[in-house]
Protein backbone atom coordinates (compact mmCIF):
# COMPACT_ATOMS: atom_id res chain seq x y z
CA UNK A 1 0.00 0.00 0.00
CA UNK A 2 1.17 3.12 -0.67
CA UNK A 3 2.11 6.06 1.66
CA UNK A 4 -1.08 7.62 2.55
CA UNK A 5 -0.23 10.98 3.55
CA UNK A 6 -3.60 12.77 5.37
CA UNK A 7 -6.45 10.01 6.93
CA UNK A 8 -9.81 12.16 7.12
CA UNK A 9 -12.61 10.90 9.40
CA UNK A 10 -15.85 12.23 8.29
CA UNK A 11 -18.60 11.47 10.49
CA UNK A 12 -22.38 10.75 9.62
CA UNK A 13 -23.29 14.45 9.93
CA UNK A 14 -20.28 15.94 8.35
CA UNK A 15 -21.44 14.98 4.75
CA UNK A 16 -20.41 18.00 3.22
CA UNK A 17 -18.09 18.17 0.06
CA UNK A 18 -16.70 21.21 1.30
CA UNK A 19 -16.05 19.85 4.42
CA UNK A 20 -13.12 21.87 5.86
CA UNK A 21 -11.06 18.57 6.89
CA UNK A 22 -11.63 17.44 3.28
CA UNK A 23 -9.76 20.84 1.99
CA UNK A 24 -6.60 20.45 -0.28
CA UNK A 25 -7.56 16.34 -0.29
CA UNK A 26 -4.97 14.78 -2.42
CA UNK A 27 -6.84 11.70 -4.03
CA UNK A 28 -3.52 9.81 -5.06
CA UNK A 29 -2.08 10.17 -1.24
CA UNK A 30 -4.80 10.81 1.35
CA UNK A 31 -7.69 9.04 2.35
CA UNK A 32 -11.10 9.32 3.55
CA UNK A 33 -12.92 6.99 6.71
CA UNK A 34 -16.57 6.92 7.30
CA UNK A 35 -17.73 4.02 9.94
CA UNK A 36 -21.09 3.07 10.84
CA UNK A 37 -21.33 1.89 14.94
CA UNK A 38 -22.86 0.91 16.90
CA UNK A 39 -21.91 3.32 20.08
CA UNK A 40 -23.56 6.14 18.35
CA UNK A 41 -26.81 4.34 16.85
CA UNK A 42 -27.14 3.56 20.49
CA UNK A 43 -26.45 5.68 23.18
CA UNK A 44 -29.81 6.50 23.18
CA UNK A 45 -32.67 4.67 21.33
CA UNK A 46 -32.59 6.67 18.08
CA UNK A 47 -35.72 6.63 15.95
CA UNK A 48 -35.09 3.80 13.27
CA UNK A 49 -35.83 6.66 10.39
CA UNK A 50 -32.89 8.84 11.81
CA UNK A 51 -30.01 5.59 11.79
CA UNK A 52 -31.46 4.45 8.12
CA UNK A 53 -30.85 8.64 7.29
CA UNK A 54 -27.62 8.62 8.49
CA UNK A 55 -26.44 5.31 7.14
CA UNK A 56 -27.53 5.63 3.76
CA UNK A 57 -26.78 9.22 3.63
CA UNK A 58 -22.70 8.60 4.69
CA UNK A 59 -23.23 5.19 2.01
CA UNK A 60 -24.44 7.69 -0.65
CA UNK A 61 -21.77 10.11 0.28
CA UNK A 62 -19.29 7.71 -0.13
CA UNK A 63 -20.19 6.45 -3.32
CA UNK A 64 -20.08 10.31 -4.26
CA UNK A 65 -16.76 10.95 -3.17
CA UNK A 66 -15.27 7.71 -4.97
CA UNK A 67 -16.75 9.23 -8.48
CA UNK A 68 -15.01 12.43 -7.44
CA UNK A 69 -11.71 10.20 -7.52
CA UNK A 70 -11.38 9.72 -3.13
CA UNK A 71 -10.50 6.43 -2.10
CA UNK A 72 -12.71 5.74 0.83
CA UNK A 73 -12.86 3.14 3.55
CA UNK A 74 -16.01 2.70 4.33
CA UNK A 75 -17.03 0.35 7.62
CA UNK A 76 -20.08 -1.22 7.63
CA UNK A 77 -22.22 -1.73 11.29
CA UNK A 78 -21.91 -5.42 10.36
CA UNK A 79 -18.46 -5.40 9.37
CA UNK A 80 -16.51 -8.37 11.02
CA UNK A 81 -14.01 -5.89 12.31
CA UNK A 82 -16.12 -3.52 13.40
CA UNK A 83 -15.04 -2.19 16.81
CA UNK A 84 -18.22 -0.80 17.63
CA UNK A 85 -16.73 3.25 18.41
CA UNK A 86 -15.74 6.07 16.64
CA UNK A 87 -12.42 6.48 18.25
CA UNK A 88 -11.99 2.90 18.01
CA UNK A 89 -12.31 2.94 14.39
CA UNK A 90 -10.01 5.71 14.15
CA UNK A 91 -6.97 3.83 16.28
CA UNK A 92 -7.59 0.83 14.19
CA UNK A 93 -7.51 2.47 10.86
CA UNK A 94 -4.65 4.58 12.04
CA UNK A 95 -2.73 1.22 12.86
CA UNK A 96 -3.61 0.01 9.03
CA UNK A 97 -2.73 2.97 7.21
CA UNK A 98 -0.31 4.61 9.05
CA UNK A 99 -1.16 7.63 7.74
CA UNK A 100 1.30 10.92 8.54
CA UNK A 101 -1.46 13.14 9.81
CA UNK A 102 -5.25 12.55 10.72
CA UNK A 103 -7.87 15.61 10.17
CA UNK A 104 -11.21 15.68 11.58
CA UNK A 105 -13.75 18.35 11.83
CA UNK A 106 -15.24 19.80 14.75
CA UNK A 107 -17.63 17.36 16.12
CA UNK A 108 -21.58 18.47 16.84
CA UNK A 109 -21.45 16.45 20.38
CA UNK A 110 -19.30 17.07 23.26
CA UNK A 111 -19.18 13.43 24.25
CA UNK A 112 -18.00 12.34 21.14
CA UNK A 113 -15.75 14.82 20.59
CA UNK A 114 -14.09 14.19 24.06
CA UNK A 115 -14.00 10.67 23.34
CA UNK A 116 -11.93 11.19 20.23
CA UNK A 117 -9.58 13.80 22.06
CA UNK A 118 -9.01 10.86 24.76
CA UNK A 119 -8.21 8.14 22.05
CA UNK A 120 -4.13 9.05 21.97
CA UNK A 121 -4.82 9.61 17.90
CA UNK A 122 -3.14 12.95 17.45
CA UNK A 123 -5.87 14.49 15.51
CA UNK A 124 -6.00 17.95 13.45
CA UNK A 125 -8.95 20.04 14.31
CA UNK A 126 -10.60 22.08 11.91
CA UNK A 127 -13.32 24.73 12.89
CA UNK A 128 -16.85 24.12 11.26
CA UNK A 129 -17.05 26.28 8.66
CA UNK A 130 -20.82 25.07 7.63
CA UNK A 131 -21.88 27.74 10.20
CA UNK A 132 -21.45 31.85 10.09
CA UNK A 133 -20.20 32.11 13.86
CA UNK A 134 -17.01 29.73 14.82
CA UNK A 135 -17.19 28.56 18.52
CA UNK A 136 -14.43 31.62 19.14
CA UNK A 137 -16.55 34.18 17.83
CA UNK A 138 -19.46 33.08 19.49
CA UNK A 139 -16.93 33.28 23.11
CA UNK A 140 -15.95 36.54 22.28
CA UNK A 141 -19.36 37.91 21.70
CA UNK A 142 -20.39 36.14 24.88
CA UNK A 143 -17.72 37.20 27.32
CA UNK A 144 -19.08 39.40 30.17
CA UNK A 145 -22.54 39.05 29.49
CA UNK A 146 -24.64 37.08 32.38
CA UNK A 147 -27.71 36.71 30.48
CA UNK A 148 -27.23 35.85 26.17
CA UNK A 149 -30.51 37.18 23.96
CA UNK A 150 -30.90 35.53 20.71
CA UNK A 151 -32.24 38.62 19.39
CA UNK A 152 -28.57 40.58 19.97
CA UNK A 153 -26.89 37.80 18.38
CA UNK A 154 -28.98 37.30 15.28
CA UNK A 155 -28.62 41.38 14.60
CA UNK A 156 -25.03 40.94 14.67
CA UNK A 157 -25.65 37.77 12.30
CA UNK A 158 -27.09 40.16 10.08
CA UNK A 159 -25.04 42.67 9.64
CA UNK A 160 -22.12 39.50 9.11
CA UNK A 161 -23.48 38.16 6.45
CA UNK A 162 -25.37 41.25 5.15
CA UNK A 163 -28.76 39.77 4.57
CA UNK A 164 -31.87 41.88 4.02
CA UNK A 165 -30.49 44.63 4.69
CA UNK A 166 -30.46 48.49 3.28
CA UNK A 167 -27.23 49.85 1.78
CA UNK A 168 -26.83 52.28 4.83
CA UNK A 169 -26.84 49.02 7.13
CA UNK A 170 -30.36 49.37 8.02
CA UNK A 171 -32.91 46.52 8.56
CA UNK A 172 -35.14 45.88 5.54
CA UNK A 173 -38.61 46.72 6.72
CA UNK A 174 -37.46 49.02 9.39
CA UNK A 175 -36.90 46.11 11.67
CA UNK A 176 -35.25 43.40 12.69
CA UNK A 177 -37.26 40.87 13.41
CA UNK A 178 -41.08 40.35 12.56
CA UNK A 179 -41.79 37.66 14.27
CA UNK A 180 -45.23 39.06 15.96
CA UNK A 181 -46.39 38.83 12.63
CA UNK A 182 -45.39 34.78 12.13
CA UNK A 183 -48.25 33.38 14.80
CA UNK A 184 -51.70 32.99 12.71
CA UNK A 185 -53.70 29.90 13.42
CA UNK A 186 -54.28 28.31 10.55
CA UNK A 187 -57.63 28.93 8.95
CA UNK A 188 -59.82 26.63 7.83
CA UNK A 189 -59.82 27.39 3.92
CA UNK A 190 -56.03 27.21 3.65
CA UNK A 191 -54.18 23.89 3.08
CA UNK A 192 -50.52 23.00 2.28
CA UNK A 193 -48.76 21.04 -0.34
CA UNK A 194 -46.97 17.61 1.26
CA UNK A 195 -43.97 17.73 0.69
CA UNK A 196 -41.65 16.03 -1.56
CA UNK A 197 -41.82 11.76 -1.21
CA UNK A 198 -38.33 9.97 -2.18
CA UNK A 199 -38.40 6.58 -3.56
CA UNK A 200 -35.47 4.18 -1.60
CA UNK A 201 -32.97 3.21 -4.29
CA UNK A 202 -30.90 0.02 -3.71
CA UNK A 203 -28.24 1.58 -0.80
CA UNK A 204 -31.65 3.18 1.11
CA UNK A 205 -33.24 -0.62 0.85
CA UNK A 206 -30.49 -2.16 2.04
CA UNK A 207 -29.58 0.35 5.24
CA UNK A 208 -33.40 -0.03 6.04
CA UNK A 209 -33.10 -4.01 6.00
CA UNK A 210 -30.31 -3.66 8.20
CA UNK A 211 -31.93 -1.42 10.53
CA UNK A 212 -35.52 -2.84 10.72
CA UNK A 213 -33.36 -6.01 11.95
CA UNK A 214 -31.03 -5.01 14.42
CA UNK A 215 -33.13 -1.85 16.03
CA UNK A 216 -36.46 -3.87 17.01
CA UNK A 217 -36.13 -2.48 20.11
CA UNK A 218 -36.18 1.35 19.15
CA UNK A 219 -39.14 2.95 19.16
CA UNK A 220 -40.90 4.79 15.97
CA UNK A 221 -42.16 3.55 12.03
CA UNK A 222 -39.48 2.39 9.50
CA UNK A 223 -41.75 1.84 6.45
CA UNK A 224 -43.09 5.92 6.03
CA UNK A 225 -39.25 6.59 5.42
CA UNK A 226 -39.09 9.06 2.51
CA UNK A 227 -36.28 11.13 3.72
CA UNK A 228 -33.61 12.72 1.34
CA UNK A 229 -30.43 10.88 1.59
CA UNK A 230 -28.23 12.67 -1.16
CA UNK A 231 -27.61 16.51 -1.66
CA UNK A 232 -29.56 16.04 -5.26
CA UNK A 233 -32.60 15.14 -3.64
CA UNK A 234 -31.98 17.33 -0.68
CA UNK A 235 -31.80 19.97 -3.29
CA UNK A 236 -35.31 18.91 -4.68
CA UNK A 237 -36.93 18.85 -1.06
CA UNK A 238 -36.06 22.52 -0.84
CA UNK A 239 -36.47 23.46 -4.44
CA UNK A 240 -40.34 22.52 -3.92
CA UNK A 241 -40.29 24.36 -0.58
CA UNK A 242 -39.12 27.69 -2.17
CA UNK A 243 -42.36 27.13 -4.58
CA UNK A 244 -44.83 26.27 -2.25
CA UNK A 245 -44.00 26.52 1.35
CA UNK A 246 -41.91 29.90 2.05
CA UNK A 247 -44.94 31.81 1.18
CA UNK A 248 -47.02 31.09 4.21
CA UNK A 249 -44.23 29.85 6.52
CA UNK A 250 -44.18 33.19 7.38
CA UNK A 251 -47.47 33.81 8.56
CA UNK A 252 -48.42 29.76 10.02
CA UNK A 253 -45.15 28.65 11.28
CA UNK A 254 -46.70 28.58 14.41
CA UNK A 255 -49.94 26.93 13.57
CA UNK A 256 -51.10 22.81 14.17
CA UNK A 257 -53.64 21.13 12.50
CA UNK A 258 -54.85 17.65 13.09
CA UNK A 259 -52.87 14.75 10.77
CA UNK A 260 -51.17 17.54 9.23
CA UNK A 261 -47.76 16.93 10.11
CA UNK A 262 -45.64 19.54 8.01
CA UNK A 263 -48.27 22.55 6.70
CA UNK A 264 -45.90 25.12 5.07
CA UNK A 265 -42.37 23.80 7.05
CA UNK A 266 -39.56 22.97 4.97
CA UNK A 267 -38.83 19.91 6.28
CA UNK A 268 -35.13 20.46 5.29
CA UNK A 269 -33.61 20.65 8.84
CA UNK A 270 -32.47 17.31 9.03
CA UNK A 271 -30.83 17.57 5.66
CA UNK A 272 -29.08 20.76 6.81
CA UNK A 273 -27.83 19.12 9.84
CA UNK A 274 -25.97 16.01 8.43
CA UNK A 275 -24.33 18.56 5.39
CA UNK A 276 -26.87 17.60 2.49
CA UNK A 277 -27.60 21.59 2.44
CA UNK A 278 -25.51 24.36 2.47
CA UNK A 279 -26.89 27.33 4.88
CA UNK A 280 -25.52 30.34 2.62
CA UNK A 281 -27.07 29.08 -0.16
CA UNK A 282 -30.63 28.31 1.89
CA UNK A 283 -30.18 31.88 2.98
CA UNK A 284 -29.59 33.76 -0.30
CA UNK A 285 -32.30 31.88 -1.77
CA UNK A 286 -34.96 33.21 0.85
CA UNK A 287 -33.67 36.39 0.49
CA UNK A 288 -33.60 36.20 -3.14
CA UNK A 289 -37.05 35.17 -3.38
CA UNK A 290 -37.94 38.00 -1.34
CA UNK A 291 -36.51 40.69 -3.20
CA UNK A 292 -37.93 39.26 -6.29
CA UNK A 293 -41.23 39.84 -4.68
CA UNK A 294 -42.88 36.43 -4.30
CA UNK A 295 -42.50 35.81 -0.70
CA UNK A 296 -43.22 38.64 1.99
CA UNK A 297 -40.61 39.93 4.09
CA UNK A 298 -42.20 38.24 7.41
CA UNK A 299 -42.10 34.84 5.90
CA UNK A 300 -38.38 35.27 4.43
CA UNK A 301 -37.21 37.37 7.73
CA UNK A 302 -38.83 35.00 10.01
CA UNK A 303 -36.98 31.42 7.93
CA UNK A 304 -33.31 33.37 7.95
CA UNK A 305 -34.09 34.13 11.19
CA UNK A 306 -34.54 30.66 12.24
CA UNK A 307 -31.26 29.56 10.68
CA UNK A 308 -28.46 32.62 10.96
CA UNK A 309 -30.54 33.71 14.56
CA UNK A 310 -31.63 30.56 16.52
CA UNK A 311 -29.69 27.80 15.16
CA UNK A 312 -26.20 29.41 15.25
CA UNK A 313 -27.09 31.15 18.76
CA UNK A 314 -28.08 27.59 20.28
CA UNK A 315 -24.97 25.80 18.75
CA UNK A 316 -23.02 28.70 20.63
CA UNK A 317 -24.39 28.19 23.89
CA UNK A 318 -24.11 24.20 23.64
CA UNK A 319 -20.13 24.61 23.41
CA UNK A 320 -19.37 27.16 25.78
CA UNK A 321 -21.18 25.46 28.79
CA UNK A 322 -20.95 22.25 27.90
CA UNK A 323 -20.09 19.97 29.65
CA UNK A 324 -22.06 21.35 32.94
CA UNK A 325 -24.59 22.77 30.59
CA UNK A 326 -26.28 19.42 30.79
CA UNK A 327 -26.99 19.15 34.27
CA UNK A 328 -29.29 21.78 34.36
CA UNK A 329 -32.27 21.04 36.95
CA UNK A 330 -33.16 24.46 37.62
CA UNK A 331 -36.77 23.50 39.35
CA UNK A 332 -35.03 19.93 40.61
CA UNK A 333 -37.76 18.04 38.55
CA UNK A 334 -37.69 14.25 39.54
CA UNK A 335 -40.50 13.36 38.21
CA UNK A 336 -39.28 10.59 35.12
CA UNK A 337 -40.56 10.91 32.16
CA UNK A 338 -44.23 8.89 31.01
CA UNK A 339 -44.31 6.21 28.90
CA UNK A 340 -46.60 7.61 26.53
CA UNK A 341 -44.33 10.14 25.14
CA UNK A 342 -42.55 6.63 23.68
CA UNK A 343 -46.54 5.10 22.42
CA UNK A 344 -48.34 8.03 21.71
CA UNK A 345 -51.20 6.53 24.27
CA UNK A 346 -53.14 9.36 25.61
CA UNK A 347 -56.28 10.82 25.67
CA UNK A 348 -54.94 14.81 25.21
CA UNK A 349 -55.17 14.74 21.35
CA UNK A 350 -52.74 17.60 20.87
CA UNK A 351 -49.88 15.29 22.98
CA UNK A 352 -51.61 12.43 20.39
CA UNK A 353 -51.10 14.31 17.43
CA UNK A 354 -48.07 15.50 18.39
CA UNK A 355 -45.92 12.34 19.52
CA UNK A 356 -48.12 9.69 17.11
CA UNK A 357 -46.74 12.16 14.06
CA UNK A 358 -42.96 11.76 15.79
CA UNK A 359 -43.13 8.04 16.23
CA UNK A 360 -44.48 7.49 12.81
CA UNK A 361 -42.35 10.45 10.65
CA UNK A 362 -39.78 11.05 13.04
CA UNK A 363 -40.55 14.65 12.40
CA UNK A 364 -42.13 17.70 14.36
CA UNK A 365 -41.89 21.41 13.84
CA UNK A 366 -40.71 23.90 16.59
CA UNK A 367 -44.51 24.95 18.17
CA UNK A 368 -45.06 20.92 18.67
CA UNK A 369 -41.87 20.57 20.10
CA UNK A 370 -41.91 23.29 21.74
CA UNK A 371 -45.55 24.15 23.10
CA UNK A 372 -47.12 21.12 23.40
CA UNK A 373 -44.80 18.53 24.18
CA UNK A 374 -42.03 20.24 26.02
CA UNK A 375 -44.85 22.36 27.19
CA UNK A 376 -46.20 19.35 28.78
CA UNK A 377 -42.79 18.37 30.20
CA UNK A 378 -42.31 21.40 31.78
CA UNK A 379 -45.28 21.82 33.57
CA UNK A 380 -45.16 18.27 34.52
CA UNK A 381 -41.82 18.24 36.32
CA UNK A 382 -39.69 15.86 34.11
CA UNK A 383 -36.36 15.44 34.86
CA UNK A 384 -34.51 17.31 32.01
CA UNK A 385 -31.70 14.80 30.88
CA UNK A 386 -35.17 12.36 30.37
CA UNK A 387 -36.69 14.72 27.91
CA UNK A 388 -33.62 16.16 26.76
CA UNK A 389 -32.67 12.10 25.29
CA UNK A 390 -36.22 11.90 24.39
CA UNK A 391 -36.06 14.72 21.73
CA UNK A 392 -32.67 13.69 20.86
CA UNK A 393 -33.62 9.88 20.13
CA UNK A 394 -37.17 10.89 18.49
CA UNK A 395 -36.21 13.86 15.63
CA UNK A 396 -34.85 13.30 13.11
CA UNK A 397 -32.76 16.36 12.94
CA UNK A 398 -31.55 16.23 16.70
CA UNK A 399 -27.90 16.44 17.57
CA UNK A 400 -26.42 17.23 20.28
CA UNK A 401 -25.36 20.92 19.38
CA UNK A 402 -28.90 21.49 18.83
CA UNK A 403 -31.45 19.56 21.08
CA UNK A 404 -29.83 19.91 24.37
CA UNK A 405 -29.84 23.67 24.78
CA UNK A 406 -33.50 24.07 22.78
CA UNK A 407 -34.44 21.61 25.13
CA UNK A 408 -33.05 21.96 28.40
CA UNK A 409 -32.80 25.86 27.93
CA UNK A 410 -35.51 26.68 25.86
CA UNK A 411 -37.99 24.28 26.70
CA UNK A 412 -37.73 23.19 30.54
CA UNK A 413 -36.09 26.34 31.32
CA UNK A 414 -33.53 23.98 33.24
CA UNK A 415 -30.36 26.40 32.72
CA UNK A 416 -31.86 29.11 35.05
CA UNK A 417 -32.90 31.58 32.67
CA UNK A 418 -29.63 31.79 30.70
CA UNK A 419 -30.65 31.00 27.12
CA UNK A 420 -34.02 32.36 27.27
CA UNK A 421 -35.57 34.99 29.73
CA UNK A 422 -38.66 33.10 30.65
CA UNK A 423 -40.21 29.65 30.91
CA UNK A 424 -42.38 29.29 27.78
CA UNK A 425 -45.31 27.99 29.84
CA UNK A 426 -49.09 27.86 28.56
CA UNK A 427 -52.34 26.10 29.78
CA UNK A 428 -54.64 24.38 27.13
CA UNK A 429 -56.45 27.95 25.92
CA UNK A 430 -52.66 28.59 23.81
CA UNK A 431 -53.67 25.07 21.94
CA UNK A 432 -56.98 26.16 21.24
CA UNK A 433 -55.82 29.04 19.54
CA UNK A 434 -52.75 27.96 17.59
CA UNK A 435 -54.95 24.80 16.20
CA UNK A 436 -57.80 22.65 16.10
CA UNK A 437 -56.47 19.63 18.37
CA UNK A 438 -59.25 20.58 21.19
CA UNK A 439 -62.55 20.26 19.09
CA UNK A 440 -61.45 16.41 19.02
CA UNK A 441 -60.05 15.97 22.08
CA UNK A 442 -61.37 13.76 25.16
CA UNK A 443 -60.93 16.64 27.90
CA UNK A 444 -62.62 20.02 28.21
CA UNK A 445 -59.85 23.21 27.21
CA UNK A 446 -62.80 25.24 28.56
CA UNK A 447 -62.44 23.43 32.17
CA UNK A 448 -59.77 23.65 34.61
CA UNK A 449 -60.83 21.75 37.88
CA UNK A 450 -63.22 19.06 36.59
CA UNK A 451 -62.68 14.84 36.35
CA UNK A 452 -62.72 15.74 32.32
CA UNK A 453 -60.80 19.32 32.49
CA UNK A 454 -57.49 20.12 30.23
CA UNK A 455 -54.51 18.73 31.67
CA UNK A 456 -52.86 21.58 30.65
CA UNK A 457 -54.85 23.94 32.50
CA UNK A 458 -54.64 23.00 36.19
CA UNK A 459 -51.03 22.10 35.42
CA UNK A 460 -50.37 25.40 34.21
CA UNK A 461 -51.43 27.19 37.68
CA UNK A 462 -50.01 24.28 39.49
CA UNK A 463 -46.45 25.01 38.16
CA UNK A 464 -46.84 28.65 38.47
CA UNK A 465 -47.79 27.79 42.17
CA UNK A 466 -45.09 25.60 43.18
CA UNK A 467 -42.51 27.80 41.93
CA UNK A 468 -43.65 30.85 43.07
CA UNK A 469 -40.44 31.61 44.88
CA UNK A 470 -38.26 30.95 41.71
CA UNK A 471 -40.10 32.75 39.26
CA UNK A 472 -42.20 35.09 40.98
CA UNK A 473 -39.85 38.16 40.20
CA UNK A 474 -39.37 37.47 36.49
CA UNK A 475 -40.79 40.87 34.73
CA UNK A 476 -41.87 38.78 31.74
CA UNK A 477 -44.04 36.51 34.27
CA UNK A 478 -45.39 39.67 36.48
CA UNK A 479 -48.78 39.97 34.86
CA UNK A 480 -49.66 36.17 35.00
CA UNK A 481 -48.59 36.19 38.98
CA UNK A 482 -50.91 39.46 39.42
CA UNK A 483 -53.62 37.87 37.65
CA UNK A 484 -52.83 34.57 39.80
CA UNK A 485 -53.20 36.80 43.16
CA UNK A 486 -56.58 38.11 42.31
CA UNK A 487 -58.01 34.81 41.41
CA UNK A 488 -60.55 33.44 44.46
CA UNK A 489 -58.76 31.40 47.28
CA UNK A 490 -60.93 28.64 46.54
CA UNK A 491 -60.38 28.39 42.60
CA UNK A 492 -56.53 28.41 43.47
CA UNK A 493 -57.19 25.60 45.77
CA UNK A 494 -58.90 23.40 43.45
CA UNK A 495 -56.42 23.92 40.68
CA UNK A 496 -53.54 22.54 43.05
CA UNK A 497 -55.59 20.14 44.01
CA UNK A 498 -57.04 19.24 39.95
CA UNK A 499 -52.64 18.91 39.84
CA UNK A 500 -52.01 17.00 42.17
CA UNK A 501 -54.07 14.78 41.02
CA UNK A 502 -52.97 14.60 38.08
CA UNK A 503 -48.92 14.48 38.96
CA UNK A 504 -50.50 11.73 40.95
CA UNK A 505 -51.52 9.70 37.96
CA UNK A 506 -48.18 10.01 36.50
CA UNK A 507 -46.25 8.98 39.40
CA UNK A 508 -48.69 5.84 39.26
CA UNK A 509 -47.46 5.40 35.53
CA UNK A 510 -51.44 6.20 34.80
CA UNK A 511 -51.99 7.39 31.27
CA UNK A 512 -53.91 10.62 31.12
Amino acid sequence: MADVRRLCLVLGDQLSFDLASLEGLDPSRDRVLLVEVMEEARHVPHHPQKIALIFSAMRHFAEALRQRGVEVHYVELDDADNSASVPGELLRWQALLGPGEVHLTECGDWRLEQSLKDSGVPIQWHADTRFLCSREGFQRWAADKKQLRMEFFYREMRRKSGLLLNGDGTPVGGSWNFDADNRKPLPKKITASYPLHFANDAITQRVLALVAERFTDHYGALTTFDYPVTHGDAQQLWAAFLDYGLAAFGDYQDAMASDEPYLFHARISAALNIGLLDLRQLCSDVEAAYWSGTVPLNAAEGFIRQLIGWREYVRGVYWLKMPDYAQGNLFGNTRALPEFYWTGDTRMNCMRQAIGQSLKHAYAHHIQRLMVTGNFALLAGIVPRDICEWYLAIYMDAFDWVELPNTLGMVMHADGGYLGSKPYCASGQYIKRMSDYCRDCAYKVSESTTEDACPFNALYWHFLMRHRNTLGRNQRLAMVYKNLARMPEPKQQALWERGQTLLARLDANEPL
